[in-house]
C-alpha cells in the first residue's frame, strides 16, 4: 500500500494499521496528548524501538513523516518537496533557497556579497563585472564616488510571474541598506545584473513584479535628499528638502534583465515607503505602497529634540500611496523630467494628471497585501490590534466620486476612510504582513504576540457575517515579522504550507554563542487548525521576505552547453574546446586560453614578469551534472567556480614575484590533489 504526502497530512491513512505511515497517524493508535514517550508512539518493530529510544510520541513521529522527504526525491516525486523558498539572507547579501516540506537549505546565491564557494567576486568576469556594475555613483543624486560595495542587505525577493502566476524565470531581490536592485537567472540560480537605482539611497519593503512582469518594481524607504550641496541644513528644512520615489524598472523578456532608458518614476513625499505590492486582476493597473512618518519627523534627541520613533508615530492615521501606473506610463515621455539619468514624474504632475491618491492606514503600518482576487487589500498597523482591508472597488468609486477628505502638504488628494475601507477584523497585537490560501483567507504576523492569525476575507468567498472574521490563531516562537503561504502573492494561491519568519528563537536550539539564529516555522495549513511541523534555525542572516512557488515550475539546467558565459548566457567568443590551448603574449599583457577538465589544467605551467597583465580564459569541458571545477591562485585573491560547461574570465597584475601553486578548489575526482598547476612570476 502506497500514501501519498496529501493522505498523511489529512489523515486519511489513520486507519492503516500495522504499518509505519498508519501507525504515525495520531491518537487513533494509542498515542498521546504530546507528553509520552516512544511507548506511545504507535509503531512497530524497528520504528517503535528507534521512537522509544529517542523518546518521540505519536505527534512526534507524524510530523517528522509529513516532512520527511528521502535522498533522490525530485519535484513531481509524491514524496519530494513540493515548493521552493527563495527567502532574503538579510545581512548576508545573498538569496537562501529552501525546500518545503523538509526545510532543507538547498543553496545560497550569491547576490550582493562576495561569496567564496561560488567564486563569486573573486576574479572572475561574470560575477566581479556584476558587483562592480551595481555601485554605479553617477547615477545617484551625489558626487561622492562609494566605491565598490561588498555586502548588501537583502530584503524582499520577487519572482517572476506571468498573467499574476510564478513563472519560475527570474528573482528580483532589493538591497536595503543601499538602494539597489538584483536580477537572479533561475536557470543557473545565478545573478546576472545589480542595478544602483537612480534617485534611491535605501529600500526597504517596495520590490514586486507586476502581473506579467512588465516592470520590476521598487521604492524608496527613507526619504531621498534631492541636492546634496544642501545636506548641512537639510534636516531643518525636511518637507521641501526629501522626497520618495516609486521605481518601475523596464525587465527584458528575454534576459530578466532591467533596462533603465525604459524605466521610470514616480516621485512621492518624504515619507517613509515602506511595503509595496502590485494590483491583479479587477486591480491590474495599480500599485499600493505603505508608508509611515507622515508627521515628517527627523529627531534630533541629543539636542532636546523628539527622538524619532516618537515623533514618526505622533498621528493618528499613515498614508497608504495609491498609484495609476498604467497612467503612469502614458505620460512619462511628455511629462517627465531626468533626474540621475532617470524618468522622473514629478509630484505635482503625478497629482493633476490622475496618478497618485493617498487613503488614511492604521499608523506605523507594515504590510499591504493584494487578494488573489484583486479587489481587498489588507493592511497591519503595529500599533492598532486590527487589520484593515480596503476594497478596490470602493477606492476607484471614491476616486470617480472625488470623495475626499483633504489634500495632504503637497497637495496628494486624501480619500476618505469610510468611502474605501471595506472592513476591518481584530487578529491581535502588531499586526504586520497578509499572505493568503487557496481558500480565501488572510494569514497575517503578530510581532507582539509572537503569532499567526488567520481570517476570512470576503468576496466570492465569504459572504455577511461571515467575511472579515477572525477563525484561527496559532502561537509561534518568537516575535514573527513576515511570513509566507504557498504562492501566497499570486493570482491562484497554493495553500497547504505556511512559512512563520520568527525573529527571536531564544530557547528553540542549542546555545551557539550569543548571536542566535532565526528560526523559520513550518506550518501545515490543510486542517481546521493551523499546527506548526518543524523549526529550521537559520544561522546565515536576519531574512526578512519570502517567496513560495512549486518546485515544478523551476527549470533550471543541470549543465551549460560547452562554453557558456553565465553572464550572457550564450558561447564566450574566448571558449575554446580540447586541444585549442594556447598561451600568447602581446607586449606586457600575457594572454592564457585553458581548458578545465577532471584532473588537470591544460596548461598547468604559466610563466610571467613581474608586472604583466595576465588574462586566463578558462573552459570546463566536462559535461558530467555537478563535475564543478575551481581556479585558485595563492596571495593573487583568485578563486573561480567553474559548473560543468562553463566559460569564464580572470584578469589581474602579475604584481607578487614568486612560484604560485594553482589548484582547483573543488574535490573532483579521485587525483583531486594533483589537480594544479604553477603561476611563476619573475
Amino acid at each position: 500500500m502506497s500514501v501519498t504526502r496529501r493522505e498523511l497530512i489529512t489523515g486519511a491513512a489513520a486507519g492503516a494499521t500495522g504499518l509505519v505511515v498508519g501507525g504515525v497517524l495520531g491518537k487513533t493508535l494509542g498515542g498521546d496528548d504530546g507528553g509520552g514517550g516512544g511507548g506511545d508512539s504507535g509503531l512497530s518493530g524497528q520504528a517503535e524501538a528507534v521512537a522509544k529510544a529517542r523518546d518521540l510520541n505519536s505527534e512526534n513521529v507524524t510530523r517528522a513523516v509529513k516532512t520527511f522527504v528521502p535522498p533522490g526525491a525530485k519535484p513531481g516525486d509524491k514524496n519530494a518537496d513540493e515548493f521552493f523558498l527563495f527567502s532574503s539572507g538579510g545581512h548576508s547579501g545573498q538569496i537562501l533557497v529552501i525546500g518545503v516540506p523538509s526545510m532543507r537549505l538547498l543553496k545560497v546565491i550569491g547576490v550582493f556579497a562576495p561569496e567564496p564557494w561560488q567564486g563569486h567576486g573573486y576574479g572572475a568576469d561574470s560575477s566581479d563585472s556584476v558587483i562592480k556594475a551595481g555601485t554605479d555613483s553617477k547615477n545617484k543624486p551625489s558626487s561622492a564616488a562609494r566605491g565598490p560595495l561588498t555586502w548588501g542587505d537583502t530584503h524582499h525577493p520577487a519572482l517572476s510571474e506571468t498573467k499574476g502566476e510564478y513563472d519560475g524565470r527570474f528573482v528580483y531581490i532589493n538591497d536595503r541598506a543601499n538602494g539597489r536592485i538584483a536580477m537572479v537567472d533561475l536557470r543557473d540560480f545565478k545573478t546576472k545584473q545589480i542595478l544602483d537605482v537612480p534617485n534611491l539611497d535605501s529600500s526597504h519593503g517596495g520590490v514586486f513584479c507586476t502581473p506579467n512582469t512588465e516592470y520590476v518594481h521598487i521604492s524608496t524607504m527613507s526619504p531621498t535628499l534631492v541636492d546634496p550641496s544642501k545636506a548641512e541644513k537639510a534636516l531643518e528644512t525636511f518637507k521641501d528638502s526629501f522626497r520618495g520615489y516609486s521605481t518601475f524598472l523596464k525587465v527584458d523578456q528575454k534576459t530578466g534583465k532591467m533596462d533603465l532608458a525604459q524605466s521610470f518614476q514616480v516621485e512621492l513625499p518624504p515619507y517613509t515607503q515602506d511595503l509595496a505590492d502590485s494590483g491583479k486582476l479587477s486591480s491590474e493597473g495599480w500599485v499600493f505602497i505603505n508608508s509611515y512618518n507622515s508627521e515628517m519627523a527627523s529627531g534630533g534627541n541629543l539636542t532636546g529634540g523628539k527622538p524619532i520613533e516618537v515623533g514618526a508615530s505622533a498621528n493618528d492615521f499613515d498614508y497608504m500611496h495609491i498609484i495609476n501606473w498604467k497612467k503612469a506610463e502614458t505620460v512619462v515621455g511628455s511629462k517627465s523630467k531626468v533626474m540621475n539619468g532617470m524618468r522622473v514624474i514629478p509630484l505635482e504632475t503625478a497629482v493633476a494628471e490622475g496618478i497618485l491618491y493617498l487613503a488614511p492606514e492604521p499608523k506605523s503600518p507594515h504590510g499591504v497585501d493584494v487578494h488573489p482576487g484583486g479587489n481587498y487589500i489588507s493592511v497591519g498597523g503595529k500599533l492598532d490590534p486590527h487589520v484593515t482591508i480596503y476594497g478596490f472597488d470602493k477606492i476607484k468609486a471614491a476616486i470617480d466620486g472625488k470623495q475626499f477628505e483633504k489634500n495632504d502638504p503637497f497637495g496628494v488628494p486624501i480619500l476618505k476612510l469610510d468611502a474605501v475601507r471595506a472592513g476591518s477584523v481584530e487578529v491581535g497585537l502588531g499586526p504586520l504582513h497578509t499572505q493568503y490560501d487557496d481558500k480565501g483567507y488572510g494569514y497575517i504576523s503578530l510581532f507582539l504576540d509572537s503569532a499567526v492569525a488567520k481570517f476570512s476575507v470576503g468576496e466570492p468567498y465569504f459572504k455577511g457575517a461571515d467575511a472579515f472574521k477572525l477563525v484561527d490563531k496559532l502561537p509561534v516562537h518568537y516575535n514573527i515579522g513576515h511570513l509566507v503561504a504557498m504562492e501566497g502573492d499570486t493570482v491562484k494561491p497554493a495553500g497547504k504550507y505556511l512559512v512563520a519568519l520568527n525573529k527571536w528563537s531564544i530557547d528553540r536550539f542549542p546555545v551557539v554563542g550569543t548571536l542566535k539564529p532565526q528560526n523559520f516555522q513550518l506550518v501545515d495549513l490543510t486542517g481546521e487548525k493551523m499546527e506548526i511541523l518543524t523549526d529550521m534555525p537559520i544561522g546565515i542572516g536576519e531574512p526578512h521576505y519570502v517567496q513560495g512557488i512549486r518546485a515544478d515550475r523551476i527549470k533550471a539546467w543541470e549543465v551549460y552547453p560547452v562554453g557558456t558565459n553565465p553572464l550572457t548566457m550564450e558561447k564566450d567568443p574566448n571558449a575554446i574546446a580540447d586541444k585549442g590551448e594556447k598561451i600568447q603574449r602581446t607586449g606586457s599583457t600575457v594572454e592564457i586560453w585553458s581548458t578545465v577538465r577532471r584532473s588537470q589544467f591544460k596548461p598547468d605551467n604559466i610563466s610571467v614578469k613581474q608586472g604583466d597583465k595576465v588574462i586566463i580564459h578558462l573552459t570546463n569541458i566536462e559535461t558530467t551534472p555537478d563535475a564543478t571545477h575551481g581556479f585558485s591562485i595563492p596571495r593573487y585573491n583568485v578563486n573561480v567556480s567553474l559548473d560543468p560547461g562553463e566559460a569564464a574570465t580572470v584578469e589581474f597584475t602579475a604584481d607578487a614575484k614568486g612560484a604560485f601553486a594553482f589548484y582547483c578548489t573543488e574535490f573532483c575526482s579521485a587525483l583531486h590533489l594533483e589537480m594544479q598547476g604553477w603561476l611563476l612570476v619573475s
